[in-house]
């Protein structure tokens, strides 16, 4: 691949922007205690950062303890920040997130804030790279946002291992599962369309318009992702412990805690 930059440009950002409402209301799953990443509810006091939030559904945690923990959601769609600014608001309730506008291989923290942070996370994002570089590199952003004494990271990609459960439409090629694979993932919407009959008798004819959008993913084989976030540590000097990683429903992921080297 000769531009990999264009190529995101192409299948992964533009498509985002284009489908972000729909996308938004699809979106709505509340982590449960069984899940591997169910540490997020369970932060301390502190500040975090969701890198790629989209909508943004993660940013108000965690619930028990409103306030106790503040994520900025940093994502390249302005439309789907427009969402995220406002994630968790219901009827009732009128909330008012903090988003910014960047890119998860850039540095898009102030100085006061990089190195500064106690938690980063990043959910179903890094698949989007079209490359192992640049998959490297969003790896070491996260590591180089988050304090050197405590930080931790969490990181979730999807797996080459779809379960049974899975409703995700990934067109996985037969091999021995021993590297990821670049696909493309439909995603479908639908719109109702009505079309008026020329007859003497007022009647209509209704009719679904169809939309397919292409999004590109890298999905991980099993120890890829591991692999990939020892490289890129190791790349930048970086101390970090492995705390947890593993499948889960059709995902692989891995939370880390920094230290001083």
């Amino acid at each position: 691949m000769t531009n990999p930059q264009a190529y995101e440009d192409q299948h992964v950002h533009a498509v985002y922007n284009h489908i972000a409402p729909h996308f938004s209301s699809t979106r709505y799953k509340v982590l449960g205690p069984s899940s591997p990443h169910f540490s997020i509810r369970c932060l301390r006091d502190g500040l975090a950062s969701d890198s790629g939030t989209g909508n943004g559904k993660y940013l108000p945690f965690p619930t028990e303890r409103p306030g106790s923990v503040l994520t900025i959601g940093m994502d390249r769609s302005w439309n789907l920040l427009q969402i995220a600014k406002h994630a968790g608001s219901g009827p009732g309730l009128s909330a008012t997130r903090e988003v910014v506008r960047g890119d998860v291989l850039e540095n898009g923290w102030r100085d006061g804030v990089l190195r500064e942070l106690d938690y980063a996370i990043s959910i179903a994002t890094i698949h989007h790279l079209a490359s192992h570089q640049r998959r490297k590199l969003a790896v070491q952003r996260l590591l180089q946002c988050v304090s050197p004494v405590h930080g931790r990271v969490l990181i979730y990609v999807w797996a080459v291992e779809q379960d049974n459960l899975s409703k995700r439409s990934v067109p996985i090629s037969e091999g021995d599962g021993s590297s990821g694979q670049d696909v493309f993932v439909p995603w479908v919407m639908s719109q109702q369309t009505t079309t008026r009959i020329k007859t003497r008798e007022p009647a209509a004819e209704t009719a679904m318009d169809v939309s397919v959008y292409n999004r590109y993913y890298h999905m991980f084989a099993k120890g890829e992702l591991t692999k990939l976030v020892k490289e890129a540590a190791e790349g930048m000097g970086s101390g970090c412990d492995v705390i947890r990683d593993g499948w889960e429903r059709s995902n692989y992921y891995i939370e880390l805690r920094r230290w001083i080297s």
